[in-house]
């Protein structure tokens, strides 16, 4: 017997081995082992993947996203950014849209786990037999792919993607998951997310889509290009089926009635569009809103950038085309871009509701894709004599007085000599401004120098104000307080040497209109992101102005639109007021008016598109000069007429105070309110009669001479004579024109 165990040598020996096809089949020891060997391997693989792969941050492509701009009426103005994107919460998307989505691409997955291996092998295999590619993904998946990662078709990305929706499915909900991906996919036509598809198919935001057409869009998600019909009507028959199909699931998943399916037609997309880009005046107003909000510190300029932002402006549609219309047909078709000069014009304007503040219309330029600079912004050309309304109203306001201590109101005499020597309690200034044409006027009371826009006068009146009284009233009024030129010493800042933007100068004339009272000009009426409002600052109302000051100075400037330098305002056919003015070297002309229920500027400026150095515009459209009575005067009652068209016809109603006329008679016939309180001229002086037509106003300092002067307007009033002393002699600088030889001694003579 062997000592061996398990039997004998003999029982060994005589044990038959394995021959044969068994020889090649493993035992079921050697099955188990393998068996249990690769799942111990695949376990180990999933448990590493689960440990090393992290949820990554999202790609930038997957968080860029537009910002979105509209007018204030909701309609879409214009879109920045890269990606045409919007992100909106779930909230903001139908049920039956959602539904529509589940039924397209994934109709267990609320049910289900955030991956399906089944689904996985098949689609795998269906791709290697040449049946066709097929992602075998969950929405999961499909959201980790879009947010997280990326489209290329590798092992290493498929595992990344598998392990991320593992974790995924462990840290946010269904309904986070699901947002997530209807924001991320991509629709066509360049629609990155359920609100661009929305507005790029239907022209609508995603909480308005019907069921068919949320039906459609989850349709597209298969093959966007492909079942777009409008650009590929070819496949039509391959969208409706598939159409049908979403709705069909949805009808077997119980979310949609079958009788309201059987009803159902589908629903054409409309036209494809050309993006809503920045040409022409969208990127003036894009930019102009950004930079209130950047600069009111609603948003940072980084923030701003990340996008998603829904902003609802100010600015509405026909008034904004109003305005375009205007600058066009009264200036822009005017010119001849074969003239040198002609090349130079740019023009910049802007409109306020006075009882608002809301910025309703705006005009940067002719194209921000040609022009980038906007005119209604820019703060470097001098406002010349629009700023004179200032210094009225804060004669009134602070109860100033002449030189001789008699109060300045709008019948003040001055002495309207063509550069005449300004002087401060006896003292010479140095400066003796011209007038328009080197006309003189002799004494002309304040209102008729308004009219006509007397640089001397004005320039004495600033001087009896105090500067640092003008330039408050101004900061006041709405201009800021460092704007270059503002500080100008003695009376330079009467003449409009500072440099505010047309916008700021809308905000000084919405005050006047407003009976002093103001509210800070905003160009955004609303902001969301994701469905949620965001705060914007409190614009409360103040009293930049007394009423009296500011009805005092309407009612003057009631007379320059009635009478004076801005007789081409009266083409608005309503009651207004403004007045006109000219930079130095007629290198811009202003004109800035206002009716009851709107304020508006309007600027033309010279501008060398070479150098961009600012030029004269001696010369342009053919006419020897540009002045504010001229084309801004017109573009501004062209648009005014515009933007008020349909609306009753409104006068003023005035508290002005002693010196103030009463109104003129309303163009539209509409009988004027009483003026209140109003008073004969402190002293009496000649008064030169109006003009047949509107002479121009003054620049702050003459035109070069060899320039061409500009001709002699038939039935204007020639120069007055040289003043005798017959006039009164209240003093050297009193209400009263000073007896000229008087003066003359006082400051030594000459002009």
């Amino acid at each position: 017997m062997s000592d061996e165990p398990g039997g004998t040598a003999q029982d060994t020996a005589a044990r038959p081995g394995r021959t044969g096809w068994r020889r090649v089949i493993p035992t079921w020891r050697t099955v188990l082992t393998t068996v249990v060997l690769l799942l111990l391997l695949i376990v180990g693989a999933l448990a590493a993947g689960y440990l090393l792969v992290d949820i990554p941050p999202a790609n930038s492509a997957a968080k860029a996203q537009s910002n979105v701009y509209l007018y204030s009426d909701g309609s879409e103005l214009a879109r920045d950014g890269d990606v045409n994107r919007e992100n909106v919460s779930l909230s903001q998307v139908p049920k039956t849209t959602q539904q529509a989505v589940l039924a397209a691409e994934d109709r267990d997955f609320y049910s289900e786990s955030a991956v399906d291996p089944a689904a996985m092998v098949r689609a795998g295999w269906n791709t290697v037999t040449g049946k066709g590619k097929q992602s075998g993904s969950t929405i999961t998946q499909q959201y980790v792919k879009n947010y997280y990662l990326g489209q290329e078709q590798t092992v290493t990305r498929k595992a990344k993607e598998f392990f991320i929706a593992i974790k995924l499915d462990r840290e946010e909900s269904k309904d986070d998951i699901l947002e997530g991906y209807l924001n991320s996919s991509y629709y066509g036509r360049n629609a990155y997310g359920i609100q661009a598809a929305a507005q790029a198919y239907y022209g609508k935001n995603s909480e308005q889509l019907t069921t068919a057409q949320g039906a459609y869009l989850a349709t597209l998600l298969n093959s966007p290009s492909a079942y777009d019909v409008t650009a590929h009507p070819e496949n039509k028959r391959r969208a409706l089926a598939r159409w049908n199909y979403v709705l069909d699931g949805m009808v077997k998943k119980k979310w949609l009635d079958r009788d309201a399916r059987e009803r159902m037609k589908f629903p054409e997309p409309g036209p494809v569009k050309a993006g809503a880009g920045l040409s022409g005046q969208r990127g003036y107003l894009v930019e102009a809103v950004k930079d209130y909000l950047t600069g009111h510190k609603i948003l940072d300029e980084d923030t701003l950038r990340a996008g998603g932002y829904r902003i609802t402006t100010t600015f509405e549609k026909s008034r904004q085309d109003a305005f375009v219309d205007a600058v066009d047909s009264r200036l822009m078709d005017r010119l001849d871009r074969s003239r040198t000069v002609d090349t130079y014009v740019r023009a910049g304007g802007a409109s306020i509701d006075p009882a608002t503040g809301r910025v309703v219309a705006m005009y940067g330029g002719i194209d921000y894709a040609k022009q980038y600079v906007n005119g209604a912004i820019r703060r470097d050309y001098q406002v010349g004599s629009t700023f004179k309304p200032i210094v009225l109203a804060s004669a009134v306001q602070n109860r100033s007085t002449t030189q001789d201590g008699v109060p300045i109101t709008p019948g003040t005499v001055y002495d309207g000599t063509n550069k005449r020597m300004a002087v401060n309690h006896g003292r010479s200034t140095g400066f003796a401004p011209a007038n328009e044409d080197d006309r003189s006027y002799g004494p002309i009371t304040v209102t008729e120098a308004t009219d006509k826009s007397v640089n001397a006068v004005y320039a004495q009146m600033g001087i009896d104000v105090g500067p640092r009284k003008v330039k408050d009233t101004a900061v006041d009024l709405g201009i800021p307080a460092n704007t270059p030129s503002l500080s100008s010493s003695e009376g330079a800042i009467s003449l409009g040497t500072a440099t505010p933007s047309v916008l700021e100068m809308t905000q000084v004339y919405a005050g006047f209109a407003h009976h002093g009272r103001q509210r800070p000009y905003t160009l955004v009426d609303k902001i969301t992101k994701s469905g949620e409002d965001l705060p914007l600052p409190e614009r409360a109302e103040h009293t930049a102005l007394d009423r009296g000051a500011a009805d005092t100075t309407t009612s003057v400037l009631r007379s320059v639109v009635d009478g004076g330098t801005g007789t081409a305002a009266l083409a608005a056919g309503r009651p207004a007021a403004g007045k006109t003015g000219t930079a130095e070297a007629d290198k811009a002309a202003w004109f800035a008016g206002y009716t009851p229920e709107l304020a508006t500027v309007v600027a033309v400026l010279g501008q060398n598109p070479q150098s961009a150095a600012q030029e004269p515009l001696y010369g342009a459209a053919g006419l020897p000069r540009i002045n504010g009575g001229g084309f801004p005067a017109e573009i501004w009652a062209d648009y005014t007429a515009a933007a008020l068209e349909g609306r009753p016809v409104t006068d003023f109603d005035l508290r002005a105070g002693p010196g103030a006329g009463a109104p003129p008679p309303s163009p539209s016939g509409a009988s004027p309110e009483p003026t209140g309180d109003s008073a004969p001229p402190t002293t009496a002086g000649p008064s030169t009669p109006p003009s047949s037509e509107p002479p121009t106003e003054a620049p702050s300092t003459a035109p070069p001479t060899d320039e061409p002067p500009s001709p002699t307007v038939p039935g204007e009033p020639t120069p007055t004579e040289e003043p005798t002393e017959d006039f009164p002699t209240v003093g050297p600088q009193g209400a009263a024109y000073p007896g000229r030889r008087s003066w003359w001694e006082a400051d030594g003579g000459g002009q």
